[in-house]
């Protein structure tokens, strides 16, 4: 079966390969903070079924406690290095869920049944904030099956990111983010499509954009919010135009083989 990615919006995303199920950061709230969810119903329990959840850095809407606590009792996490030390609540949902939690770095693997899971490096500020101590390292993922599937979290470029990374054949690349301004260790459509070039997988998804955004800011800079999917699937047109660029809606699903 070749492998199926499905957005739900935001940095969540499900990988199906080869019988395992795997969600990435997952955030399934209406508002949370100063940020409310603009686009796109909330999934259903649906999207909470998982083999495994992958969490890539520590900021709340990556590590998102109430929707950690909505898994399945038992479910497997695998978190950054440091993670339980850094966010206490972690420890409240091991021992209150039954969550088996991983701590991972840059290097290591993590088998789910028939696949593996290899974590890689991302450029970011991957600690807890506002006031979180420089303990955990943000985190990419591939997960390979069938397929060899690249989730990105949250990064920049970096020089030596397709050694890090390794080949792949689906990149999952964050496009942009959740208020008017992108700050430092961030992509936007125009570096994911450098990345893209630089990767070279044969099909991509965009995701972590259009779905959260910033109370009474509204008029602030709206094509941040909008626009970086479309400019993303130009851009990458131009960078990058052996790959195949799949824009999905949210709870939109792709086969990135059979959709070639």
């Amino acid at each position: 079966m070749p492998v199926e990615v499905t957005w739900w919006g935001h940095a969540t995303c499900t990988i199906e390969d080869s019988g395992v199920r795997v969600l990435t950061d997952p955030l399934f709230a209406r508002r949370f903070a100063h940020l409310r969810r603009r686009r796109g119903e909330l999934p259903g329990p649906e999207a909470t079924v998982a083999d495994v959840v992958l969490v890539s850095h520590l900021h709340s809407d990556h590590l998102h406690l109430p929707s950690l606590a909505g898994l399945a009792p038992g479910s497997r996490l695998v978190v950054p290095l440091g993670a339980v030390r850094s966010v206490p609540g972690l420890r409240l949902l091991r021992s209150v869920r039954g969550l088996r939690i991983t701590e991972v770095a840059p290097g290591d693997e993590v088998r789910v049944g028939e696949v593996r899971v290899r974590v890689v490096p991302a450029l970011h500020d991957g600690r807890r904030l506002p006031m979180g101590p420089h303990r955990s390292p943000a985190l990419g993922f591939v997960v390979e099956g069938e397929a060899r599937t690249y989730f990105a979290g949250d990064t920049g470029l970096f020089d030596d990111m397709a050694r890090a990374v390794g080949p792949v054949d689906v990149a999952l690349l964050p496009v942009g983010g959740w208020g008017p301004y992108l700050g430092r260790g961030h992509l936007d459509a125009g570096r994911a499509a450098q990345a893209l070039s630089l990767l070279a997988p044969r099909s991509a998804v965009p995701v972590h954009y259009g779905t959260y955004w910033p109370i009474g800011l509204d008029g602030v800079r709206p094509h941040e919010f909008h626009s970086p999917g479309d400019e993303f699937v130009r851009k990458a047109g131009l960078l990058a135009p052996e790959v195949a660029v799949h824009r999905l809606s949210h709870g939109e699903r792709v086969r990135p083989e059979a959709a070639r």
